[in-house]
């Protein structure tokens, strides 16, 4: 039966690291895009905050007053879909990054699962074909199995992300609703 050499052990620990270093650095890379997200936010909340009390301080009525609150509203419910909506794109993106690298490590795992199952056949002493059939049926099954785990997963995110699109455009919709009558209400 063939075992690793010295070397191809060494190889494949420097293939880990490099692979450990780049989804490190993707992790970094995300966090830094959710880091300047958050910064965005907390500016553009200022900012609002800001011009929202010396609106509120401007008001000369209650009607005014209720005006003013019904015109904020609107804005906070789309800002706040789309930090949601930016802040799973980027929580996506970084999964997605460690679902290609951990699909391709299974992908080799699996080929040398095959090449040293196909050795030890080649090597199996007489009679112990039904043993190794029974390995090569697990391992098909494991195999399956990971496939089947792997569409789950996308499809779940597919899902979370239809509801969270679905989220935000009624949370929006309900601000403009809600704003809508707002108006129809002070008019009358």
């Amino acid at each position: 039966m063939n075992m690793l050499t010295p070397e191809q052990m060494v190889a494949a620990q420097k293939a880990n690291v490099e692979t450990l270093f780049g989804l490190t650095q993707k992790a970094f890379e995300g966090m830094e895009k959710l880091v300047e997200l958050n910064l965005q936010l907390a500016r553009a909340a200022m900012t609002d905050a800001a011009d929202g009390t010396r609106a509120v301080m401007s008001v000369k009525d209650a009607q005014e007053l209720l005006a003013l609150q019904q015109k904020m509203l609107q804005p906070t419910a789309e800002k706040a879909a789309a930090y949601g909506r930016q802040a799973y794109d980027i929580a996506s993106a970084a999964g997605a990054e460690v679902a290609k690298v951990a699909e391709a490590q299974m992908a080799d795992l699996q080929k040398a699962m095959m090449s040293m199952m196909e050795s030890a056949t080649q090597n199996a002493p007489a009679g112990s074909e039904s043993a190794v059939a029974m390995v090569k049926s697990a391992m098909t099954a494991a195999q399956n199995a990971f496939e089947g785990v792997q569409k789950a997963s996308k499809h779940a995110a597919s899902v979370a992300q239809a509801n969270l699109q679905s989220m935000a455009d009624t949370a929006v919709k309900t601000a403009q609703q809600q704003q809508q009558s707002g108006s129809r209400s002070r008019r009358g």
